[in-house]
């Protein structure tokens, strides 16, 4: 078994998708990784069978079925994550891949079509919970002085694309607050792209 250092990997929407394919690349670059995921019980067996794969190349891994877009769970899982982890060690890399977002036409007859409402949770999902996890995480002092945060764009973020319109939006708030948090947090060792 290869010897793991204490470098930790938080992917949010880790279950599935570019975010769980990420913790297992990392897992194979010597980080532990800790996801942050929102699965239904159905669906836990098939999660679990991924944290065993991630845990085989010698990679510790704190799986957290919870809503990481819950002010108050979000807060109660950074001090989970702060004790599991342990006082010595810090996260060197967030990855957000959080894909809760709404796909509906914005004109559409004899359908529901897309509200307010659906843009303000897809944005929150998808974009601004980027810059909520990372104020939280700095106030909690579990950042390395030399951290990356990823997220993940789409080709939807500057194209039209039919039911896309407020995935569209968020991805283009994602990019601009990814941006922001590489110039504004440069200054704590951040480096932060999209």
């Amino acid at each position: 078994m290869k010897e793991v250092a204490n470098k930790w990997v938080l992917v949010l929407g880790g279950s599935s998708g570019l975010g769980l394919a990420t913790a297992k690349k990392l897992s194979k670059h010597n980080y532990n990784i800790i996801i942050a995921h929102r699965d239904k019980k159905s669906d836990l067996q098939e999660v679990e069978s991924h944290i065993n794969e991630i845990t085989l190349n010698g990679s510790r891994c704190l799986n957290f079925n919870v809503d990481a877009l819950n002010v108050e769970r979000r807060t109660m899982l950074v001090e989970e994550i702060k004790e599991a982890m342990g006082a010595e060690e810090e996260i060197s890399v967030l990855v957000h891949s959080i894909a809760k977002g709404n796909l509906k036409p914005m004109h559409a007859e004899g359908e529901k079509a897309l509200n307010h409402q659906d843009f303000q949770i897809t944005i929150d999902a998808m974009a601004i919970s980027l810059y909520d996890w990372t104020k939280v995480l700095i106030e909690a002092q579990l950042f390395a002085s030399d951290t990356r945060i990823i997220s993940f764009t789409s080709e939807g973020n500057t194209k039209a694309w039919q039911n896309y319109a407020a995935v569209s939006a968020a991805k283009a708030a994602l990019e601009a607050i990814t941006r922001n948090i590489a110039l504004e947090f440069a200054p704590l060792g951040i480096k932060a792209n999209c």
